[in-house]
């Protein structure tokens, strides 16, 4: 789930100015510490978000060529001591690491009992010393296949050797990517590190090696022999890191969605509409259809699972983390991935497991190139633009509306012309009903969503989205469950919000069971009368529509509590580890 960014430059670069400026772009996949080294062998390490960090670093510093990390910890605290970059005995050699090395307990035994002394509680230290250890017998490059060949788990790993201006790179699931900019190179973990410098990047595949100065680049497969790698043209939104005029990206977020639907939806239509062509035709072909995603994007293959059933489209979805376990997929199972990122190493280990089993694969991303989409023979993209906010807002409308218009291909009604006036609508009438009702609720710890059919998934979302941000124990609910125990959990005053879309008379009968009982029932429908109304024409429009009130009321509880909403503490915009 880290970030890491190295440059190579035939230049002088300021490190605060470039380095730590594309390695802020990767903020969103960890921000519990940061780190930088560079040629000179000058290492500064922090705790805390970058902005925090970057103050700390001489405008004046630069260098030739440096890594620089971004950390979510997984093994070891959030301390300086475990912040990389990590470095070998002679403080010579130094490594960032996205990933888990799964047998770094056995590595580091037997490096200890060779006389390597460790400094860190961290799995990525591990590299480090084996390199050292290795580079005794020949150079980087066979101390990189070395490190392919022993270790086990996942890394995309940048080394760097005081007083040589050359980065060593080495790939194994994780994402890794090299920026082809004017007069040197940029290394990240997505294209967003580099996509404001250049539109040309080489995707590392897996088990692969680099060797980059200012001069060129040469990469390697584990056994040493060279590899020619395709140069990609690639375009990707980007929006800038600052002067956005709101409090937080969040809300940006969430009021880019009118025209992040637009842009989707004119894609569909006209660039993008070949392959949503080749994609319904591999579902009408297939038995049966499978979504598979984590997190948010679980919640929008829901909606598509209930929109393809609808029109008799044998469909199916699983959390990606239990993929294995609970699937069955063959040759005749078509498995599409629904990913933000595109770099889920849960989703990526899914896609696996049925490509081994013969399905075929497609997808549904907002990253273009991402891992995802180059394991999918057809991928439809989401056209949502960079999202920075960890919390997911713009992508899981798009999703929804990317599965919608499949749907629509067997019949499925929804008027996609309307559709970014309609989201649009529902933020202007509704969030000044959402910072009022947050004043309310912002100290309640308890808070309950129920729909059913359509709304089921919706409720979903809306609960995800109150956890995440706001901190608030939230529960998406079957209506129709509540009598099955959910009931007695409601007492006098118990905030359960409704999704109540219109024609749905058993959900009317379940809000009335939780008023009998004393709870504070909060309605969203279509009803001009009820506490949130919205515009929808259909069901798969209000699924859409309710959610943003969702992510309203999330973003104002969590104001109104003063929590670090781009941020919420423990979470990584993208999972790049199991």
């Amino acid at each position: 789930m880290c970030g890491i960014v190295g440059i190579v430059s035939s230049k002088e670069f300021p490190v605060r100015g470039e380095l730590l400026a594309r390695l802020k772009k990767l903020e969103y996949r960890g921000y519990d510490s940061v780190g930088f080294a560079t040629s000179e062998g000058l290492v500064m390490r922090g705790v805390g978000e970058l902005s925090k960090f970057i103050v700390r670093v001489p405008a004046e510093l630069e260098a030739k060529a440096a890594i620089s990390h971004t950390r979510w910890a997984t093994h070891g605290g959030v301390t300086e001591a475990n912040a990389h970059p990590h470095s070998d005995c002679e403080g010579k050699l130094f490594i960032v690491h996205n990933g888990i090395i799964e047998n770094y307990e056995e590595l580091r035994k037997g490096l200890e009992k060779l006389g390597h002394c460790f400094e860190t509680e961290t799995d990525s230290e591990v590299i480090a010393h084996l390199l050292e250890e290795r580079l005794k017998r020949g150079g980087m490059k066979s101390a990189l296949m070395s490190l392919i060949r022993e270790a086990k788990g996942t890394f995309a790993v940048l080394a760097l050797r005081k007083g040589e201006e050359r980065i060593y790179a080495a790939k194994r699931d994780s994402p890794l990517a090299l920026g082809i900019a004017k007069g040197g190179f940029i290394l990240g973990s997505d294209i967003y590190a580099f996509s404001d410098a250049t539109d040309k990047a080489v995707f590392f595949d897996d088990d692969e090696i680099a060797v980059v100065d200012a001069k060129g680049y040469e990469f390697f497969d584990a056994a040493g022999k060279p590899v020619r790698k395709k140069v990609t043209r690639f375009k990707w939104a980007r929006q800038e890191e600052a002067g956005h005029g709101h409090a937080h990206y969040m809300i940006k977020e969430i009021h880019e969605q009118p025209l992040a639907a637009e842009r989707l939806i004119r894609s569909l239509e006209t660039e993008q509409a070949k392959k949503v062509g080749k994609l319904v035709g591999m579902m009408r072909r297939a038995k049966r259809v499978v979504l598979v995603a984590a997190g948010t994007s679980y919640f929008a293959a829901l909606l598509g699972v209930y929109f393809l059933n609808r029109q008799n489209v044998m469909a199916h979805t699983l959390i990606a983390s239990e993929f294995e376990n609970y699937v069955y997929v063959d040759k005749s199972t078509l498995v599409i991935a629904v990913s933000q990122s595109g770099e889920t190493m849960d989703v990526v280990s899914a896609l696996k497991f049925a490509k081994k089993r013969g399905a075929k694969i497609a997808a549904i991303v907002n990253v273009p190139h991402s891992t995802v989409q180059r394991m999918s023979e057809v991928s439809l993209e989401m056209m949502a633009g960079q999202e920075v906010c960890v919390a997911a807002t713009k992508t899981f409308t798009n999703q929804v509306i990317a599965m919608l218009f499949l749907a629509s291909k067997f019949g499925f009604h929804a008027n996609f012309e309307s559709l970014p006036l309609q989201i649009e609508k529902t933020i202007a009438a509704n969030e000044g009903k959402a910072k009022a009702l947050a004043k309310e609720l912002k100290g309640r710890n308890d808070v309950y969503i129920i729909g059913r059919g359509i709304s089921y998934p919706s409720a979903r979302e809306f609960a995800h989205k109150l956890k995440e941000i706001a901190y608030v124990h939230a529960e998406g609910m079957m209506g129709g469950e509540l009598k099955h125990g959910t009931l007695a959990l409601v007492e006098k005053g118990t905030p359960v919000f409704s999704l109540m879309p219109a024609g749905d008379v058993d959900i009317v009968s379940n809000t009335k069971e939780v008023e009998a009982r004393g709870g504070r029932v909060i309605r969203i429908s279509t009803a001009t009368d009820s506490d949130f109304s919205i515009p929808a024409e259909n069901g798969g429009v209000f699924a859409i529509l309710s959610v943003v009130i969702g992510q309203l009321l999330a973003y104002h509880i969590a104001k109104e509590r003063g929590l670090p909403i781009d941020k919420p503490r423990n979470l990584a915009k993208s999972v790049t580890v199991k």
